[in-house]
Parts: C-alpha cells; structure tokens; sequence
C-alpha cells in the first residue's frame, strides 16, 4: 500500500507481534532465566521452559516449586532481563523512508514501562521515534481513547495512521478518532491468535498488509 507522508503525517505503531514477534521476548526472557538458575547445563532447563509453555502449562509455577522461588521474583527477573529481539524484516527501511520525507513516528503500546522501553532500546529504533506511548506511564490500557489522544497531544498532524496487529483491541480507538487503520496479519507466531473472534465493524482496520514489505512511502 502506498502512503504518501509529507511533513504533518504521523505514523504510529503498535509494538509487540508489530515491530517484532513478542514471542521472541518471551524465549529471550526464559533463556535469561535459565541462564540464572543452570548457568552450566542452562539449555536442559530452558527446553524445558519452552517446552511446558507450548503446552500451556504454568511455566512460573514449575520453575518456582522446583527452585523454592517466589513467583514475583520470577515475573520480575522475565519483566526486567536485557531483551534479545529484532525487528522484522522491512520495518527499519519504512522508518527511514519516513524520516526521509519528514513525517513523524509514534508508538502506543500496552505494557510496563521499564519492559516496553527496554525492548524500543533493544531494537534500536529509538532516535527514529518523536514519541512514546506506554500504557503504565498514562494509568490506561488499549483500547481507551486517551493513549492515542496522547500521541495527537505530543505530534500535531492533518493525518494519523496506526499499523498494529490485534483485532481485540489495537484499532477500536483510532477508527474513532478518525485515524486511517493498518492491520498486520499474524504471521503464525502472535502470542495472541483468535483475531477470528473480532471481526466486526468497530474491530477491524481500513486495510491489512502481509508485512512491512508491503508498504510503500511516497
């Protein structure tokens, strides 16, 4: 799809199974935790973590009953370890392209604050970004008026699109305001998966891409 972006376009992006497969966060959090817990055979240990969570077992309970751990300290150390993710492939060359033609560049992500920004540093997109909108740091959650309300209050613009990936939740609010709405498809690995069961009207985006190959900024 081509969006032509000029010097009061402001593009926004979701974050997580957006940017990135939020399930690389996960794996990179379990690999840190292993690390910590088996540092000399962390591999057994983190087959193990994976391996219960594909099956939908309560990886924390298991890693807390066999280490005598408290499961907070278990959420803090996932919540908190150095992320090893990447961006998808085509994300960094649209950031360029808008950039390059003077447009601005949001987030609005649902999540805590020290996490959601240690995963922007980790993917090394954050001088290309004019601003940040973390749902903890505004006390709201997707898909609340206010957290794209934010973004209008901090980049003036005449257009705002919005490129995420979850029907539940990520296009209720900018369809309201009157934003153009891009869907990301879930390219098998979404840590959320029943967009099948949000597909009405108010749900849904003005248009779907495959992925960020598909953009073109003109």
């Amino acid at each position: 799809m081509d969006i032509k972006v000029v010097d009061d376009t402001v593009i926004v992006f979701d974050l997580d199974d957006t940017l990135y497969n939020e399930l690389d966060f996960l794996k990179s959090a379990f690999q840190s935790i292993a690390l910590a817990l088996e540092p000399n055979n962390w591999k057994l240990l983190y087959s193990k973590m994976l391996s219960l969570y594909r099956s939908k077992d309560n990886v924390f309970e298991f890693i807390a009953n066999v280490y005598n751990l408290e499961l907070e300290i278990l959420i803090d150390m996932y919540r908190n370890h150095k992320p090893n993710i990447q961006l998808f492939e085509g994300v960094l060359d649209v950031f360029k392209a808008i950039k390059s033609k003077n447009g601005k560049i949001g987030i609005v992500t649902d999540g805590r604050s020290k996490t959601q920004r240690a995963k922007i540093d980790s993917l090394g997109i954050l001088d290309y970004l004019d601003s940040i909108i973390v749902s903890e740091e505004i006390g709201s959650d997707k898909p609340c008026l206010a957290n794209f309300q934010a973004i209008e209050n901090s980049i003036a613009g005449k257009s705002y699109y919005y490129v995420a990936d979850n029907l539940k939740k990520d296009f209720i609010a900018p369809n309201t305001l009157g934003w153009y709405s891009i869907g990301l498809i879930d390219n098998g690995m979404n840590i959320h998966y029943d967009s099948h069961r949000h597909m009405s009207v108010q749900h849904l985006p003005q248009e779907f891409i495959m992925d960020f190959k598909d953009f073109k900024i003109i």
